[in-house]
């Protein structure tokens, strides 16, 4: 890692002394793991004064390679303890594995825990997300969130709605008690707190409330404060490629667009004030790489003529929130009222106003020079390039296709995924529905599987402009989406 402050990186407050040996630990207080998971996240560069990332195709190159990489964590597991993850499947998945070869094996892994292949992985060693640590094991990072596939097609920026955190976590624990090995930060935390109750959503946002309370402004270790009530909820990981448009972060906007802010999802005791100081730079760079993702363009056919008058109807309907798209981009990230947008109001009412003066008022924002905002009213319409390839749909993933978002008294209750499926008639994720999770689903692991909108910050609910418009209105937009 680099050695060296930034040029332009403020000296911190009471900082670089010490407190790096007195956080470099692990820690639990009242029998609570501190928990980190480097995802979730929108990050992006900065969009202020001197701090600005460049952009330039090697410096995003340079930040695509720090995120392949890079360690920032200790590991979660090592190649042993992966390799042996079949033995506690549960029957017939562990027959079938038993009786594979071991790439075979690897490919099953992959798909029960929604990890993705890298192109030069050459089906070995850790999946894209995770770095090898040099001595075997597998430290995650933002691509574990940040890189899925959409049609069997792996696209690293695209939001991993395959991910199986708390699935991969419980059975790693279950390994590594049977091979005798300690248990890592992860393992200790989902003890206590949810990593995610359907595949592809995580709880991303309370691992951020977690890890800030227990730092100062400064970026200080201070574990002797007590964690807040904590409203434990999903979310779905927004597509990289749209965050060059965005001057604040997450879906009620409250975040600076920094490279900072990505950094507090390493606020681990061993990770000081001068550990931070000292990858600045990297994150920069990839800052720099997030900014530079295009999406990717719609592979199947479109009816260029309804699409040409869905983009009328989307001019005079839709763009006023979500915005123009040509040649250029016109943007207006507007934050509509709950009142107004109407869609499931948990992740708005999670963060409290201390936590977000927290971040107002520390380093991660630079003291407040970077925008925070205290008590935001709603979300924030996001911009839709390559909307056809990021469901599920609204913030917290409970909208399965494009169509259903069109039309919101059919949104399934219940839904389950294909793993590779693509509808090109709704467009978005091959599900099957259901009014309720099915009775014979017992196994913890499978009943993450399905998407379930009954379940609180789950909800479906919201979003009726559509209602506006005429069915033949509805199959014009459709199309047009297919193009942005």
């Amino acid at each position: 890692m680099p050695g060296r402050r930034p040029a332009n990186s403020p000296i911190l407050n009471r900082s670089d002394i010490a407190i790096e040996a007195r956080g470099a630990r692990w820690t639990t207080q009242g029998g609570v793991a501190l928990v980190v998971v480097f995802c979730s996240l929108i990050v992006v560069s900065a969009a202020d004064r001197s701090n600005r990332t460049e952009t330039s195709g090697d410096h995003a190159h340079a930040g695509f390679q720090v995120l392949r990489e890079q360690p920032f964590l200790p590991p979660d597991f090592d190649q042993q303890v992966f390799d042996n993850l079949w033995q506690v499947w549960p029957e017939p998945l562990k027959r079938r594995a038993e009786k594979a070869s071991p790439s075979e094996r690897r490919r099953m892994a992959f798909a029960r825990y929604g990890l993705m292949e890298a192109d030069d992985s050459q089906k070995k060693g850790p999946a894209l997300g995770y770095v090898d640590d040099g001595n075997g094991g597998w430290v995650m990072n933002c691509l574990a969130c940040h890189a899925g596939k959409v049609a069997g097609r792996v696209i690293p920026g695209l939001p991993n709605s395959h991910f199986a955190l708390q699935t991969l976590t419980d059975d790693v624990r279950l390994t590594k008690l049977k091979q005798v090995k300690p248990l890592s930060h992860l393992d200790l935390g989902s003890f206590q707190f949810p990593l995610g109750t359907t595949n592809g959503t995580t709880n991303s946002v309370m691992f951020g409330v977690i890890l800030g309370t227990y730092r100062d402004k400064d970026m200080n270790v201070d574990t002797g404060q007590s964690l807040p009530d904590l409203e434990h909820h999903d979310m779905d990981a927004p597509p990289f490629w749209n965050v060059k448009y965005k001057s604040q972060l997450y879906c009620d906007g409250f975040a600076p667009k920094n490279h900072r802010v990505i950094m507090q999802f390493m606020l681990l005791p061993q990770n000081g004030p001068r550990t931070l100081i000292d990858w600045e730079e990297d994150f920069r760079k990839v800052l720099a790489w997030i900014e530079s993702v295009e999406p990717p363009e719609y592979p199947w056919e479109i009816d260029k003529e309804l699409a040409n008058n869905g983009e009328l109807v989307f001019a005079k309907n839709c763009a006023r929130c979500h915005g123009r798209y040509g040649e250029t981009t016109e943007y207006p990230e507007r934050c509509i009222p709950i009142e107004t947008i109407g869609t499931d109001d948990v992740r708005l009412r999670a963060l409290t106003i201390e936590h977000r003066r927290w971040l107002k008022e520390g380093w991660l924002s630079f003291y407040g020079k970077d925008s925070v905002k205290l008590d935001p009213q709603g979300y924030v319409a996001p911009p839709l390039r390559g909307i056809w390839a990021s469901a599920p749909y609204l913030h917290n993933g409970s909208v399965p296709t494009l169509w259903h978002l069109l039309h919101p008294d059919e949104r399934p209750t219940v839904w389950k995924r294909s793993e590779n499926g693509f509808d090109k008639l709704r467009i978005g994720l091959e599900v099957d529905e259901y009014t309720k999770v099915p009775e014979k689903v017992f196994d913890s692991a499978d009943r993450r599987q399905y998407f379930d909108t009954t379940k609180r910050g789950k909800s479906a609910v919201g979003h009726r402009f559509p209602d506006e418009l005429t069915p033949d209105e509805k199959r014009a937009v459709l199309e047009y989406l297919k193009t942005l």
